[in-house]
C-alpha cells in the first residue's frame, strides 16, 4: 500500500499546483457517456486552499468555463475494456471542453464506477504525548488504525477519517488544538480492483494528461445530490448509471459505505432491444421518449411507432402499446432496485435513524421510478438533482451529471484522506479487520 500512498500524495500535490495556476479539468468516465468540465478558480479560492480536515465540499469560488459530453466507448460496467476506443472518447470530450473554454488543460480529476468496491470500517487509538492534539497526533492515530488485508490486486481509493473521539467525547470533526489524553479515530476505507485504476491512469496518460485526483462515482454523486441535512443525519444515495448502479451511505457528512451493482439503464435498453428485436439505438430512443414503470388503462390504447431502418417495411412499421413497453422495462428495474436493497441490508442501513434514500444518475429519470423504489426499498425516497454550480450549462444540470458536478465540488474542496498526513512508513502492514458501521452504532 506504500506505493499507493505515495501516488495519492503526488496526485494531491498536482491538484494544488493546478489550482494555483487556476484551471483544472473534471472527467466523468461512464459507461454511456464521458463528460468533461473545465473549472476556473479565482484567487480567493486558491488562498483558502488548506490541508485541514475540511468540511464537506461547500461551493468554493470556482466556475465552469467549458463543458462537453460524448458517447462513451470501450467502457462496460463502469470499467475500461477497450483502451483505444475509450482514449478516443476522452480526447473528444476534453478537446471540445477546451475549445469552449478557450484554454488548454494538463491536469484532470477523474471519477469512475464499478471496479468491485469494498468498504471497511477501521478504528485506531493512541495516548497523547502532549495534552493538546497536533497534526502529528492525527497522523499517529490514523497510522494506529487496524488496516485490513484488502487482497491481491486491489488498491485503496478512499481512506477518510470519519469520526474522532477525545477521551470520552465522540463525534468530533477536527480535534486539533483540543485538550485531552486519549485520541481515537474511525476511518472508512474503500478498496477497488487495482486493474480498473491502472487502466484509467494509463488511458488518461495516453491522452497527454496528468491525473491529479481520482474518486468513486458513488461518493461524488452523493456529494452533489444529498442536501446538507441528509449528509449530516444519514442517507443513502443510489446512482443509477448506464452500466453500473452506485450505492453509498453518508453519516455526519462523511461517506461510511460504498458498493455497486453491475447493472444500470443500459441493461433496460438491451432488454427492449432483444424483446422487440430492434437496434440498441432505436431501443434507447423509445425508452427515453415513451418509457415508464407503471401502466394504466390508457397505456393499452397508446400505440408507439417503433420505426427502424432494417429495410423490412412490415417490421419497420410495427407498433406496440405502451403497456407492452412497460412490461419489458419494469422487471429489470425491479431487479436493479432489489440488488440495491440487498447491498443496503448488508451494510446495516436499517440501523440509521434517518432512512432517507436519494435516487440520482441518468437512469433515475424513468417515469414512476420513485414510486417503484419506495415500494421495493420500503423507505423515504426522493429523486435528487445535483447542486447548481456557477457556469454549469443548462443541458448539464440533470441527474445524469450528478457525479460530474460532485467531482467539481470534490476537486475544489476534498475531504481529508489518510495520505494528507505524514504517516510513518512502517505503519502500512495489513492487520485485523474491524466491522464497518460499528462506530456509528456505538456513538450515535
Amino acid at each position: 500500500m506504500t506505493d499507493l500512498y505515495q501516488t495519492q500524495r503526488a496526485m494531491r500535490n498536482m491538484r494544488r499546483a493546478a489550482m494555483q495556476r487556476g484551471v483544472i479539468a473534471i472527467l466523468d468516465v461512464g459507461t454511456s457517456k464521458i463528460a468533461c468540465l473545465i473549472l476556473r478558480f479565482d484567487g480567493e479560492a486558491r488562498l483558502r486552499e488548506t490541508d485541514g480536515v475540511g468540511p464537506m465540499a461547500g461551493q468554493s469560488q470556482f466556475r465552469i468555463i467549458g463543458a462537453a459530453t460524448t458517447r462513451s466507448r470501450g467502457v462496460r460496467f463502469g470499467e475500461i475494456t477497450v483502451m483505444n476506443e475509450t482514449e478516443r472518447a476522452i480526447r473528444t470530450a476534453v478537446q471540445a471542453a477546451q475549445k469552449m473554454a478557450n484554454v488548454r488543460v494538463d491536469h484532470v480529476i477523474a471519477c469512475f464506477s464499478g471496479a468491485e468496491p469494498r468498504s471497511y470500517g477501521l478504528a485506531g487509538e493512541i495516548e497523547l504525548a502532549d495534552s493538546v492534539v497536533t497534526e502529528q497526533d492525527i497522523a499517529r492515530v490514523l497510522a494506529a488504525c487496524d488496516t485490513p488485508d484488502i487482497g491481491q490486486g486491489r488498491e485503496v481509493l478512499h481512506a477518510q477519517p470519519v469520526n474522532f473521539a477525545l477521551d470520552h467525547r465522540s463525534g468530533l470533526g477536527d480535534p486539533r488544538g483540543q485538550i485531552g489524553n486519549r485520541l481515537a479515530c474511525d476511518m472508512h476505507l474503500l478498496s477497488v480492483d487495482g486493474g480498473a485504476i491502472q487502466n484509467l491512469l494509463y488511458c488518461i496518460r495516453r491522452c497527454d494528461l496528468e491525473l491529479a485526483g481520482i474518486a468513486s462515482s458513488s461518493y461524488v454523486s452523493a456529494v452533489s445530490s444529498l442536501v446538507e441535512d441528509e449528509q449530516e443525519l444519514g442517507a443513502a444515495c443510489i446512482d443509477l448509471g448506464g452500466g453500473a448502479t452506485g450505492v453509498s451511505i453518508f453519516m455526519k457528512k462523511h461517506m461510511i459505505f460504498a458498493d455497486s451493482v453491475r447493472m444500470g439503464g443500459d441493461h433496460v435498453t438491451s432488454d427492449i432491444s432483444k424483446g422487440l428485436q430492434i437496434s440498441v439505438g432505436t431501443a434507447e430512443r423509445i425508452k427515453t421518449r415513451h418509457g415508464g414503470l407503471f401502466a394504466t388503462g390508457m397505456d393499452d390504447r397508446e400505440m408507439i411507432e417503433i420505426g427502424g431502418d432494417s429495410g423490412d417495411w412490415e417490421k419497420d412499421r410495427r407498433r406496440i402499446s405502451r403497456t407492452e413497453l412497460i412490461g419489458i422495462m419494469r422487471p429489470r428495474v425491479e431487479e436493479i432496485l432489489e440488488e440495491a436493497r440487498e447491498v443496503l441490508e448488508v451494510a446495516g442501513f436499517d440501523h440509521l435513524r434517518s432512512q432517507q434514500i436519494v435516487l440520482t444518475g441518468g437512469a433515475s429519470q424513468m417515469p414512476g421510478l420513485d414510486e417503484l423504489a419506495a415500494r421495493i426499498l420500503g423507505s423515504r425516497v426522493r429523486l435528487g438533482r445535483p447542486l447548481r454550480v456557477q457556469g454549469l450549462p443548462q443541458a448539464a444540470t440533470g441527474p445524469a451529471f450528478a457525479s460530474a458536478v460532485g467531482l467539481c465540488l470534490f476537486a475544489a474542496h476534498p475531504q481529508d484522506e489518510w495520505w494528507d498526513f505524514e504517516i510513518p512508513t512502517e505503519r502500512y502492514p495489513a492487520r485485523s479487520l474491524r466491522r464497518a458501521f460499528r462506530w456509528f452504532k456505538d456513538n450515535w
